[in-house]
């Protein structure tokens, strides 16, 4: 199987046209729906064993809660014309402390299905203004307009997707 090219090493195309917004706001939508399609049913051995020092399918579900707000505030960012969008925290803190094991799968996919329908809301009634203004990204040294943050976004989403089917591979061979 292809690796994924680590996430950091990543680069993203900026300045997309506006009409690719609402296919955008449908994958976003739809990822708490694919998380819990892939992992109905998965033991709870599974979905939160680790395998080396890399965060387990659970954590990598919490990740992407822990991320909404950043994505909610670097929209406002954009609302506002900020001329920086809001820096991540690059170090992972807040998932690294948040214990997700100790919050059932279901509940963190019911806490990710709120915050991302608040992060939905907020692409589909952004007004016509803020689409077309750009915001520098912070670590990509790069401006993003809000359709760029929605890829980004989404891109990110999948990154997170495609490691838990990698996880999945890994501790069904282990057994």
């Amino acid at each position: 199987m292809i690796k994924r090219q680590p996430w950091f090493d990543r680069e993203f195309p900026t300045g997309l046209a506006v009409h690719l917004l609402p296919v955008l706001v449908e994958r976003l939508r739809g990822t708490p729906a694919r998380l819990d399609e892939r992992l109905s049913g998965v033991r709870r051995d599974l979905l939160t064993r680790r395998i080396g020092d890399t965060w387990s399918i659970q954590e990598n579900v919490g990740h992407l809660l822990d991320l909404e707000p950043l994505w909610q505030r670097r929209l406002d960012d954009l609302k506002k014309r900020l001329p920086e969008l809001t820096m991540a925290d690059l170090t992972n803190r807040k998932t690294h402390e948040a214990n997700h094991h100790a919050t059932p799968l279901q509940s963190l996919v019911r806490y990710f299905r709120q915050a991302r329908e608040v992060t939905v809301r907020k692409l589909e009634t952004a007004p016509e203004e803020t689409l077309r203004f750009s915001a520098m990204h912070p670590r990509l040294q790069m401006p993003m307009n809000i359709v760029d943050v929605a890829y980004f976004v989404a891109e990110h989403d999948d990154y997170h997707l495609a490691r838990i089917g990698e996880l999945l591979r890994e501790t069904s061979e282990a057994q």
